[in-house]
């Protein structure tokens, strides 16, 4: 399971938007690195920020 699968398995099963800090912490990856997966994808449409510093799966 690659990086932004596990960032998207964590966002999902936690049922609420998360900080980067929150997700690293809950996926057990680097926050240097979520931040760079989150970036990408949320360029790519899967994620979606409902307030600043907060993501989420776009549904």
């Amino acid at each position: 399971m690659d990086t932004g699968e596990k960032i998207v398995k964590t966002l999902s099963s936690a049922g609420k938007p998360m900080k980067a800090g929150e997700i690293a912490e809950a996926a057990g990856i680097d926050k240097k690195e979520v931040d760079k997966v989150i970036k990408k994808l949320v360029a790519d449409g899967k994620l979606h920020s409902p307030q600043r510093c907060f993501y989420d799966i776009k549904k």
